[in-house]
Order: structure tokens, then sequence, then C-alpha cells
């Protein structure tokens, strides 16, 4: 077991300069599991080396996959083909990581190998019934701890059935686990969402050549086809930095009067972007340069000043699922806000890394933020000043707990201290040593 890592942040003023965040963490783990099933070499920029995806890369080679880090900051895999992943000669430890899992699990559950997954603590307390469901219709066998948890072993299927499934919950990771497991089945494979979730696995998959076709239906859902057994073609991916990580020293300068911070390169998927648009309806001061398109997504940089204009408003239940990850950080902002921030829909908190509703609520309480929490909502009464921390907050192995009370800790009138910094790694490896650099003030407890 890793030993704890207790850190404190304290009031830091202005913060300025440039924040190179690291590669999107969806984008990386897609493009290992894709190039691991693709003819040919796929070449890879901007790879997140975080644990989590570090995870990905070992799995990948555990099921046949040639996966290589080169000196020159480049990835390269040689992937098995669809149909040849081979079956891995030990247990497959996959940390902390909720995606890695439920995508992998999708990835060999149409292949007739059988596959045993691991996780921390965290990860074994995550359901995957979720996926599971849809996967034994196309006919994978599973045995797992009660409610679909780790440890958790797949008997794959070498005889697929293509289905179609309407999902329902809106999680980009159900939707995943579905295609990929369908790019082994013949014929076309149906996911149907109430609710679009983020496209990273459609966009990507038509990067490497797959056939993926979307379908807009009646009052809002879409139905989402994968067309089976067409081979994957290596190709290069340039992935761009990630939005969610990006969202934290986005909003330490925004809540910081006279910050002035670039984020360079940042993803602004539509379905990911969620947290800039609630933000900059907060009365926040973000603009937008370079717009581009980079790999079939939309990029940009990003200018953040920080002002004390922020003030609360009701997020649409209707943005949840594109910003799912980022209310955490949201909710250290509208502490600061100015009124009343109304978040509903957020019953999807619950069953990530952490009960992460109540870990919000928690830590909020803590540093003497007045708000009320439901079943999926959170309520944040925001006086226009910095809360008054002060509080030791209890992360629950949580990157994105731990990275948001030390960003709220540069505000408060009392230092806030977090009792574990090491999950921080498994998404963010730089962040500590990046918030300094912008200003912050963070150190051992």
């Amino acid at each position: 077991m890793t030993e704890a890592t207790p850190l404190l942040s304290e009031k830091s003023g202005a913060l300025s300069g440039v924040a190179n965040v690291p590669g999107d963490k969806s984008m990386s783990h897609r493009s290992l599991m894709l190039g691991g099933l693709a003819v040919g070499e796929t070449i890879i920029s901007g790879l997140l080396e975080g644990e989590d995806v570090l995870h990905t890369a070992d799995a990948m080679r555990a099921l046949g996959a040639t996966v290589e880090a080169g000196g020159d900051g480049l990835w390269r895999t040689f992937g098995v083909g669809i149909g040849g992943l081979r079956e891995p000669a030990n247990t497959l430890q996959m940390g902390n990581s909720g995606t890695s899992t439920r995508l992998l699990i999708g990835l060999v559950s149409t292949s007739p190998i059988t596959c045993t997954f691991e996780g921390d603590a965290s990860l074994s307390g995550r359901p995957m019934q979720r996926i599971m469901t849809p996967l034994e219709m196309m006919g994978a066998e599973f045995m797992a701890r009660e409610g679909g948890r780790l440890p958790l072993t797949v008997k794959g299927t070498g005889n697929p059935l293509p289905i179609e499934y309407k999902s329902p919950v809106a999680s980009a990771q159900v939707k995943s686990a579905i295609m990929l497991a369908g790019l082994t089945a013949p014929g076309i494979t149906t996911v149907i969402e109430q609710t679009p979730t983020r496209d990273h696995t459609e966009n990507m998959l038509r990067h490497f050549g797959v056939q993926v076709d979307v379908e807009d239906l009646k009052g809002g859902a879409q139905a989402i086809r994968v067309h089976g057994q067409e081979e994957l073609q290596g190709c290069a991916i340039d992935i761009f930095s990630d939005p969610s990580s990006a969202a934290f020293p986005a909003v330490a300068a925004l809540i910081n009067e006279g910050s002035e911070v670039r984020l360079p390169n940042i993803g602004l998927n539509p379905r990911r972007a969620g947290i800039y648009e609630t933000l900059i309806e907060m009365g926040a001061d973000i603009k937008y340069e370079d717009e581009r398109i980079q790999a079939g997504e939309r990029v940009a940089d990003l200018i953040v000043r920080g002002s004390n204009k922020l003030k609360g408003i009701h997020v649409p239940p209707t943005r949840v699922p594109s910003m799912i990850d980022e209310f955490p950080i949201l909710a250290m902002a509208a502490s600061c806000a100015i009124g009343k921030t109304v978040m509903t829909g957020l019953e999807e908190l619950r069953v990530k890394e952490s009960d992460r509703l109540l870990m919000i609520a928690n830590g909020l309480k803590a540093c003497g933020v007045e708000l009320e929490m439901g079943e999926d909502s959170l309520v944040v009464h925001g006086t226009g000043q910095p809360p008054k921390g002060g509080a030791m907050i209890e992360t629950a192995l949580d990157h994105r707990i731990a990275m948001s009370f030390l960003i709220l800790g540069s505000v408060t009138d009392e230092p806030v201290t977090i009792d574990d910094a090491a999950p921080i790694r498994t998404s963010f490896p730089n962040f500590i040593d990046l918030m300094k650099q912008l200003g912050m003030v963070i150190r051992a407890a």
C-alpha cells in the first residue's frame, strides 16, 4: 500500500503564467486500445503518462499488442488485428482506472479468452453490472463480487452477437464498452442514448477507419451504430491537452483576483466543454484563441483572468454528461461566487472514484460553506467571499477531490489540508509543480 501524502494549500494571491496541462486522459486510453487492435503502426504524441493510462498500456501488452514509449516523447503501438487478442498470463491490474477497466472489459468480452481484472480499494467498489448486462447479451460470461464489483473475471465469446441496446444511464464508458465489443461482432452493433455523452470513441474509431453512424432520434436521443469486423488501420494521433485537468488551473485563476493564466491546446469537444460554458455563464473571463480542429476534435488556447464577479446560476441538468468529472472543481468556484449555484441530475457522481457528491458536500461544509445536498443534487450558497477553510479534507483515494480542495485552499482565510495527494498521479502527474509555478502555495502538511 502506498503511504499517504498529506498536503496543505494556503492563500496565494494572483496567479500568472502558462499552464501546460497533460494530454487528454480519455483520448490516451482509447489511442492505446485502438492502436493495440489496429493493423500496422500507430504513432501517438501527447499521451498522458499518468498511472491510469500506464495501466492501460500494461494491459494491452498483456493482451498481445506491442506498446513502446520512445525517448522522443512519442508512443508507438503495433496491433494484433480484430480477433487477435491473446489470453493474458496473469491478472490485469487496473489500479484506480474505471475507464480502462470498463472499456477493456468490453474489448475482451467478444474474444475467446478469459481475463481477470483487479483494482485498488476505490475501483473495487465501483459497479460494473452496467456494462456486464449488455455484454452478456453479446455472449460474454462473468464472475464477479456482488453488484458486479472487482475482482471480475470475463470469459469472452468466440461467436459474439451484434445487439441493439438502449442504455439506461448516460455513460460514455457504457457506450464505449459496447462499441468496442461490437468491433469483433458480425454486422452492426447499436447503442441508443437518451442523453448523448462524450463521443471520443466514435471520433477515434473513424480516425482508425471504422464506419460509425450516428442517427438523431426523437427527444434528443441518438443511435450510434458501429460496423463490426472491419480492420482498424494504424495511424498518427496527436492528443490535445485534457479539458478536465485544465479546469483546475482555470478555476484557480478565476477565484484569485488579478490572475491571468494561459492554457494551450485544450480540447473543447462540445460534449466535454460543459464546465467552461458553465463558468462563462457565471461571469468568468475566459477567452478562446486559435480555435482549430485536431484529430477530428475542436481545440483552442484558453486565456483565463481572475475577478471577484462570479455569480451563482442554475446548471441545466442536460449539461451534466458534458461536465460530469468537473463538478468537484465547479463546486469550489460556486463557494466563492455571489449567490446560489444549483446543480441537479448528479446521481452519476455517486459511482465515481468515490461518492463524489458526498465528498464535495462534506469537504465544503468543513470549510464553512453553506449548502444543501440531495440524492442527486447540490446547492451551494456563495457569499462572494472565499470560505473560511481550515479543514482536513478526506479524499477517499479520489484525485479530483484532492485537486479541487487544494485549489480552494488558494483563497480560503485558513489553509486547507488534504489527507492524501498520492491519487493525483493517476491523471495529472505534474499538478503540484505546475500550480506552484503559477504561484500557488502548496507544501507538506
